[in-house]
């Protein structure tokens, strides 16, 4: 499967890197910053939270501020990702009801652009790191291991997202009350520690957060989570692209017709 998927982003690739490009300067189009709110957007969030959340939560909790940053940035990838890939479709019918090409170009090529932002703000949050006088260790490179899971996961969600939203146009305003569910859901300005054992794993539950506590493992921790929680993390991301690929596989053909 995969190899198909690279033969055809080969096959098309020239459209495929000018979708990428478009995708990337719409979102800074007339905006006096530019790409600088790509960083700044995390950064204020982060700054929100640091100034409500510490007195409640954090004054026991060491590194808070790169605990909380680990959650922001993580769940920020995320909520941009998938809420930029629900339109990707709709966005480029013009193209898809013209030009027989595959759909799931336009979800990658906006996969990439966000996934750019992601690297932008990742700078950002070493940097923070340094402030906060967390060791940098070799354990740093396992980083790549839940970005990669979190990349195929976003894709996933954005596979079923976009398709779902060409026939149901109200999945966009359902889709914004889970993201702020899920945001309170993932422990972002709070520990789990707290909470029983048996909350504890209902936790493990939601894959964001899985994925925002290897990140706090690895850089607050210095811990390299166990074989089972790279395989869940795994889990999780390759169910996402199955139940997408399947989704958008059975309504290909039907899209032309809800555009």
């Amino acid at each position: 499967m995969l190899k198909s998927l690279l033969k055809k982003i080969k096959q098309y690739q020239f459209l495929f890197e000018e979708l990428v490009k478009r995708d990337f300067k719409q979102k800074y189009k007339r905006t006096i910053l530019g790409m600088a709110w790509s960083v700044f957007s995390p950064l204020f969030t982060l700054l929100v939270m640091r100034l409500v959340f510490t007195q409640f939560f954090g004054r026991d909790t060491p590194h808070y501020t790169t605990y909380l940053f680990c959650g922001t940035l993580v769940f920020s990838y995320f909520r941009e990702s998938t809420h930029g890939g629900m339109n990707s479709l709709m966005a480029n019918a013009s193209i898809f009801s013209k030009v027989n090409v595959p759909k799931y170009l336009f979800l990658l090529s906006k996969n990439i652009s966000t996934l750019i932002n992601f690297g932008l703000t990742l700078l950002v949050f070493f940097l923070f790191c340094v402030l906060d006088k967390i060791t940098f260790t070799w354990k740093f490179i396992m980083l790549l291991y839940p970005i990669a899971c979190l990349i195929g996961f976003n894709i996933g969600i954005g596979l079923i997202l976009s398709a779902l939203f060409v026939f149901f146009r109200d999945i966009t305003y359902l889709y914004d009350i889970f993201l702020t569910l899920l945001n309170y859901m993932s422990a972002i300005f709070y520990q789990v520690d707290r909470y029983s054992p048996v909350v504890q794993k209902l936790f493990l539950l939601n894959p964001i957060y899985c994925y925002i506590k290897y990140f706090r493992s690895i850089v607050i921790d210095g811990v390299i989570p166990s074989f089972n929680y790279h395989l869940l993390c795994f889990e999780y991301a390759l169910i996402a692209i199955f139940i997408g690929g399947l989704i958008y596989k059975r309504n290909n053909t039907k899209f032309l017709y809800y555009v």
